[in-house]
Order: C-alpha cells, then sequence, then structure tokens
C-alpha cells in the first residue's frame, strides 16, 4: 500500500509499504481523508522519537468489523481496557497504550490504517469527510471543559492562530464572555475575527496579569512563558502545546501566584461528534490545501506557511501524477 512514512531520513513516501496487519481487536480502515496537524510537524523534528507511519486525524471506511461499510473516525489511544488505569477511566493514559501515529502504532497517512473496533465511532451522514476529519481535534479542544469549569472563568486569552487554537477559542466562547486570541498572522487571525472573537498581534500585545484562563495553542516553547506574563494570580493556564524543543523556563511564578497548570491531550470523541451533528461549530473553509499521498514532502512544506490552515491528503481519491 501507499504510506507516508518517517524515519532517520526525515518524512517520506513510501508506494510500497506493507499493509498492517491487525492486532486482536483490531480491524481494517480504508482511509478516505487524513489531516496534518502539529504534532505531526513535531514528529518530523523528533518529538516522542517516533518511526513508523505518520497521521492520526482521519475519517475512513471500515472495511470489516460491526461498522463494516460505514464511514468512521477512531480515537488515537489503543489501551489495554485492564490495567488499574483504565479501569479507573484513565484509558487515555493506559500504561501499555500505543498512540495511533505517534507511538508504537503505524498511522493513518496511508492506504489503511488498523484501529482498535471500541476505538471507532461512526460519522453521521450529515457531516462531510472535511469536517469529520476535525473531529479527533475538536475533541482535543472540547477536553478543556471536561478539566476545568469554563463557566467560572471571566476573561480568557488563547495563546496561537492555528487549527486547534480555531476550536478551543470557538468552545471557550461558548461559556466564557470575554475571549480574545493572540497570533502572529493576520490572514489566520481574520478567520477568528469573523467568528466574532476579538484578535491581537503579539507585537501589539500588552502582557499584564488579567487572564483567569491562558490557553497555549502555540506550538512554540514560547508559549508558556508568554502565559506566565498573562495569568491572572491563581489563574489557570491550560497546555495545548507539545514540542520537539527543550522548555527552559523558572517555575517560579508558578510558584509566587499560586497558578494552576493544567495538561490537556484527548478529548471525548462522542460529545465531538453530537456538537458537531448539531452545528455548534463553524467548520466551514477550515481545510485550505490538498495533497494526494505522493505529493508528501509539498503538504508538509505547506502545513508550515502562514498562509494556510488544515493541510488534508486525499487519500481515497486516485492520484492524478
Amino acid at each position: 500500500m501507499r504510506a507516508i512514512c518517517l524515519d532517520q531520513n526525515g518524512v517520506r513516501f513510501q508506494p510500497e509499504h506493507s499493509s498492517p496487519v491487525p492486532r486482536s481487536g483490531e480491524v481494517l480502515v480504508d482511509v478516505i481523508v487524513a489531516g496534518i496537524c502539529e504534532t505531526d510537524l513535531q514528529l518530523a523534528q523528533g518529538y516522542m522519537g517516533f518511526a513508523g507511519v505518520l497521521g492520526h486525524e482521519f475519517v475512513g471506511m471500515a472495511a470489516s468489523g460491526p461498522f463494516a461499510g460505514a464511514r468512521v473516525v477512531g480515537e488515537i489511544n489503543c489501551n489495554c481496557r485492564n490495567c488499574p488505569r483504565c479501569k479507573a477511566g484513565l484509558g487515555n493514559h493506559c500504561t501499555h497504550r500505543t498512540v495511533v501515529g505517534i507511538q508504537q502504532h503505524d498511522g493513518a497517512f496511508a492506504d489503511q490504517v488498523a484501529i482498535p473496533q471500541k476505538s471507532l465511532h461512526l460519522v453521521p451522514d450529515c457531516v462531510s469527510d472535511d469536517q469529520a476529519v476535525l473531529i479527533e481535534p475538536l475533541a482535543a479542544a472540547l477536553q478543556i471543559q471536561q478539566q476545568i469549569e469554563l463557566s467560572t472563568k471571566q476573561k480568557a486569552i488563547v495563546l496561537g492562530d492555528g487549527r486547534l487554537a480555531n476550536l478551543c477559542a470557538q468552545t471557550i466562547a461558548q461559556q466564557v464572555k470575554s475571549i480574545q486570541v493572540v497570533g502572529k498572522h493576520e490572514l489566520k487571525l481574520s478567520r477568528f475575527e469573523r467568528l466574532g472573537i476579538k484578535t491581537i498581534q503579539l507585537q501589539d500585545l500588552v502582557c499584564e496579569q488579567e487572564f483567569d484562563l491562558v490557553v497555549d495553542c502555540t506550538g512554540s516553547v514560547t508559549g508558556l512563558p508568554l502565559a506566565l506574563q498573562l495569568v491572572k494570580p491563581r489563574g489557570t493556564i491550560v497546555m495545548k502545546t507539545t514540542v520537539a524543543a527543550d522548555h527552559s523556563v523558572s517555575l517560579a511564578p508558578i510558584v509566587i501566584d499560586e497558578i494552576n497548570i493544567v495538561g490537556s491531550r484527548c478529548g471525548p470523541f462522542g460529545l465531538a461528534i453530537e456538537l458537531m451533528k448539531a452545528g455548534r461549530f463553524d467548520l466551514s473553509n477550515l481545510v485550505t490545501h490538498r495533497f494526494a499521498l505522493e505529493e508528501a514532502a509539498a503538504a508538509f512544506r505547506t502545513a508550515v506557511d502562514p498562509s494556510a490552515f488544515k493541510v488534508v491528503f486525499d487519500v481515497a481519491k486516485p492520484s492524478e501524477n
């Protein structure tokens, strides 16, 4: 099968990669569309030391199992469901987990991907492929409200103007009246303004400790230091950023100002699908660039271009090359 792999030589397209062999409880999914996210870009820079087929945001057609012939999306954490963490409802932190396209599990930048049947979710007919590929990051954005009580927050700011920042801002704006987004790119910030969310250029930001909620979606080691300059004493910083580079930041302000630091990762797929089906989020025109798997190099270059927003692979569409 065709696949986009990461190894010591970097990201490369393989026209004849071995097809996945499902493990016990897994089914094969024929990938329709798969999206590049910031984690994929960080993996390419050495994050997690991953080697294998990249990609964890996808929608596909189940080739076997109870959902055979239906469109599905899949959660990325493949857990054992038997360890103490799993039994305590912490399957995303399973001691024995693999993570699709990230840790010891080949991903979805390929014709097929193997996913545990229990991790699959049916995609409603009213949800398009381009919307469905955003279910995983939308679930990650919704995880914030699973971890903290947003209704108690008066003033929030999202750091970053990219894909995840957009979804996080939309989810937070539904419960927090005063919210703004800070970023570097006028074109990307204009997307937030069309949603009625206030924005500010990073160069114009005045760093005052006036926000009781700061969400770091920068994808950069600069995010946390900036967040510490903006959060109120006893406020909350939600960390959505994972990067390959090392962080170097003084932890003293966290102690002095009694700051709550919340790491936030994967979220509830069922809720994301339910709210997407209900039209609670504006997902129009988020996909800006489309590529075939064969165009892996160009796709990854485009994904870091300020003019791009969501870059996807049209896996099921025949290549024109």
